[in-house]
């Protein structure tokens, strides 16, 4: 047994084995490690960003000398950072109420880019800031710990596979290039809670865990479409379709109630915005809504239809605007589909595997994929069993873009180079697109096909079976 590990869970209290692959459970003691581990990690993450701030800085507080050159050319971009400037930031206006959308679009009056919990975020970041390089560590500060309970729930439910976030290089790569702790967390702990809470009924779990969804929306938007699996997963009865609390399924009311929550909890957040100031509100939305397919999304939209993705092609925009979503939500349809199928096969809605592909949907058919957002795809890995080759593959991938899109930035803005034939970074990035798009294609049937790595606390403690079990 190794140290810092309790008893496997392939070792029940039933005395039956466990499905192959599921990890052992590690001690208090195996939690410590992984959250230190992953502390470490946040830390040479923040370093890493700090390579861009000072040495002196500006009237506004920006970092001097030739701060929009440095990020590029050193990789140590961070949208934190940038921000600083041009959002109001910098001024401590509290986000959306007095903001709107100026004439060419860009956000102004307090507005941000991102939906209303992460404005709030990003404004209690900057209260005590003066610089850039102050912004960029208070913001450090206040989003580590959700990168530490990101790992400290990870742990808890797969044990030491939870590495894969606490020292992956996407942790020090993006942990501060832009504010997606939070949500990330909110999503992780969704499918803490309704596989690691013992005793509790299938819905009160589910209920939380809509709220947490409600939540991760108000942070970033993608928890969202995770509600409609938790929806399926309520309905036919949870783990081996028997937690219907003495009822008979189908549980619509129950699914139901899951949609209701999470709606109620997303409407209940953005509503005392709404009343403040909805132009501003509305602002963050409409900025994402009008944003093109440009060669800062990365996205197969953009790099697909070259030469006829240049912003300026209004029609070619249009069709990719609506193209999109168009087929994001056929792709939700069809995860949800063969999710169905694998349930009437084998007695569970695969409700994680489900959420898994929908993601994979979402990153390959949004029109715009940032690098940071492999964050979102990190927990799938871990909650998931799938060859390692995929995932080692997605991470080579994913660090072409990481590093590529930068160094290619800087040779773009600067002259020394632009074609996607010439040099290293371009290649990098030509990398980073189409192979991250080619193995999310194949993520989205491997997620769907795969187990989980952990065993639901239900099983392991039989005195909370059901009586239909």
């Amino acid at each position: 047994m190794s140290i810092g590990t309790a008893a496997p869970e392939s070792q029940p209290s039933s005395g039956q084995a466990a499905p192959p692959g599921v990890g052992a459970r590690l001690t208090s003691f195996g939690l410590i490690v992984l959250v230190v581990l992953c502390g470490i990690t946040l830390v040479f993450g923040y370093l890493n960003k700090d390579r861009c701030t000072g040495p002196t800085f500006d009237q506004w507080g920006r970092s001097q000398p030739d701060f929009e050159k440095r990020r590029y050319e050193d990789i140590c971009y961070s949208d934190i950072q940038t921000l600083w400037i041009g959002r109001d930031i910098d001024r401590h206006v509290f986000p959306y109420v007095h903001g709107k959308l100026a004439g060419d679009g860009q956000p102004i009056g307090g507005v941000v880019e991102y939906p209303v919990l992460t404005g709030v975020f990003i404004w209690a970041s900057a209260i005590f800031a003066h610089t850039d390089a102050d912004f960029l560590l208070y913001s450090a500060l206040l989003l580590a710990p959700f990168g530490l309970a990101t790992a400290w729930l990870l742990g808890r439910m797969s044990g030491w596979r939870a590495l894969l976030w606490a020292i992956g290089p996407p942790l020090v790569m993006y942990a501060f290039l832009n504010w997606e702790l939070p949500v990330v967390l909110c999503a992780t702990a969704a499918f803490y809670v309704m596989h690691r809470w013992p005793g509790r009924p299938l819905l009160t779990r589910a209920t939380v865990a809509a709220v947490l969804l409600g939540l991760g929306f108000a942070f970033k938007l993608y928890p969202a479409i995770f509600v409609l699996p938790l929806m399926l997963y309520v309905l036919t009865g949870g783990r081996d379709g028997a937690e219907f609390s003495g009822r008979r399924g189908p549980d619509w009311k129950g699914a139901l109630r899951v949609a209701g929550v999470s709606l109620g909890t997303a409407v209940a957040v953005n509503v005392p915005f709404m009343l403040a100031g909805f132009e501003g509100w509305l602002a963050s939305f409409e900025f994402q809504l009008r944003r093109k397919a440009d060669i800062t999304t990365n996205s197969i939209w953009f790099w697909g239809a070259r030469p006829d993705s240049d912003p300026d092609n209004v029609p070619v925009q249009d069709l990719i605007g609506t193209l999109s979503p168009l087929m994001m939500l056929i792709s939700f349809v069809v995860a949800c589909g063969i999710g169905w199928l694998r349930y009437k096969r084998e007695g569970t809605y695969p409700w994680i595997p489900v959420s898994a592909a929908m993601l994979c949907g979402f990153l390959l058919l949004h029109k715009v994929h940032s690098p940071q957002y492999m964050l979102w795809l990190i927990p799938m890995f871990v909650l998931l069993r799938i060859r390692w080759g995929w995932i080692v593959a997605y991470y080579v991938a994913d660090l072409a873009m990481g590093i590529g899109i930068f160094r290619w930035y800087s040779q773009i803005f600067y002259g020394q180079a632009g074609n996607v034939y010439e040099g290293f970074a371009a290649q990098a990035v030509m990398v980073g697109v189409w192979g991250r798009a080619v193995l999310l294609v194949g993520l989205f049937f491997v997620f769907l096909a795969a187990k989980e790595t952990f065993q639901p606390e239900r099983e392991r403690h039989p005195r909370f079976l059901t009586p239909h079990q």
